[in-house]
C-alpha cells in the first residue's frame, strides 16, 4: 500500500506501542487482588466479570478490559463493590495501571526517533486514562516524542468514537486523510474509520489477524514493520 501521502501518525498505546499481555495481565492480577482483599476466589468471581481468567492469566477476546475505557471497567465492576464508590474504583484502577510493567513492541526510543527525523506528526489516543498513559511513555523515556497524547478522560470522548482523532488532526493541522490511526483493536480501527482516517492494524494485542482485518487497510506483525512503507 502507498503511504506516501502520510504525514501523522496515532497510536494505540496498549497492544499497539506496548505488548499487551505483558502490561496487563500483571494489571489484572494486582488490581484484583487489592480490591478482593486478598481473596483469590474471590477476585477469580469479579475478573470473569471483565472477561479475566484469573487462574489461567488470560483475558477472553470480549472483555471490557481490552478496548474499554476504565471507566467502563469501573461499571462492570460496581455490583461486586457496593461499599466502594465509582470514584475510589477509579482510582484504584488507575493506580495500578501507573504502576503496570510496560513490555515495548519493539525498542520505542529508535523507532520514534525515525519517524520524528522523517517529520511526522505522532501522537497517542488511549482508552487509558491520560495520568497513567504519560506515565508510562514517560518509563519508556518517549513522553516528549509525543505531539499530542490523549486518554479518555482527556476531554475528546473514548474510542471508537474519532473524538480523540479529530482533536490529534487539528491539533498538527493535518487533514485527517492524511493521518493513519494505528491500532490493535476493532476499536481503534473504527474510530479511524470514522475520523476518515488510514486504518492499520498491528498484531501484538490480543486479537487475531482474521479479528482485524476487514476493519483495516493494512494489517501489521508489528508497528516496527511501519518503516518499510512509509517514505
Amino acid at each position: 500500500m502507498d503511504l506516501k501521502n502520510i504525514k501523522g501518525l496515532l497510536f494505540d498505546k496498549d497492544g499497539t506501542l506496548f505488548d499487551f499481555a505483558a502490561t496487563w495481565v500483571p494489571w489484572a492480577e494486582a488490581f484484583l487482588l487489592r480490591a478482593c482483599g486478598g481473596d483469590r476466589r474471590f477476585a477469580a468471581r469479579v475478573g470473569a466479570d471483565i472477561g479475566f481468567d484469573f487462574a489461567a492469566r488470560r483475558f477472553a477476546p470480549h472483555s471490557i478490559a481490552i478496548a474499554g475505557t476504565p471507566q467502563q471497567v469501573v461499571e462492570a465492576l460496581a455490583p461486586h463493590f457496593p461499599d466502594q464508590t465509582p470514584a475510589a474504583l477509579l482510582e484504584m484502577i488507575n493506580t495500578e495501571a501507573s504502576l503496570a510493567p510496560q513490555c515495548e513492541a519493539v525498542p520505542l526510543k529508535p523507532f520514534l526517533q525515525q519517524l520524528r527525523d522523517k517529520g511526522f506528526k505522532l501522537g497517542v489516543a488511549t482508552n487509558d486514562a491520560e495520568h497513567p498513559a504519560r506515565a508510562h511513555l514517560s518509563a519508556a523515556g518517549v513522553v516528549d516524542m509525543f505531539d499530542f497524547i490523549a486518554g479518555f478522560d482527556t476531554g475528546h470522548g473514548g474510542k471508537p468514537s474519532p473524538g480523540q482523532l479529530l482533536a490529534f488532526a487539528s491539533h498538527v493541522h493535518l487533514p485527517t486523510a492524511s493521518i493513519a490511526m494505528i491500532g490493535d483493536s476493532v476499536h481503534d480501527l473504527e474510530a479511524g474509520r470514522a475520523a476518515g482516517m488510514l486504518r492499520i492494524a498491528v498484531l501484538t494485542g490480543p486479537a487475531e489477524q482474521q479479528d482485524l482485518a476487514a476493519h483495516a487497510d493494512m494489517v501489521l506483525p508489528d508497528i516496527g514493520h511501519l518503516l518499510n512503507y512509509l517514505s
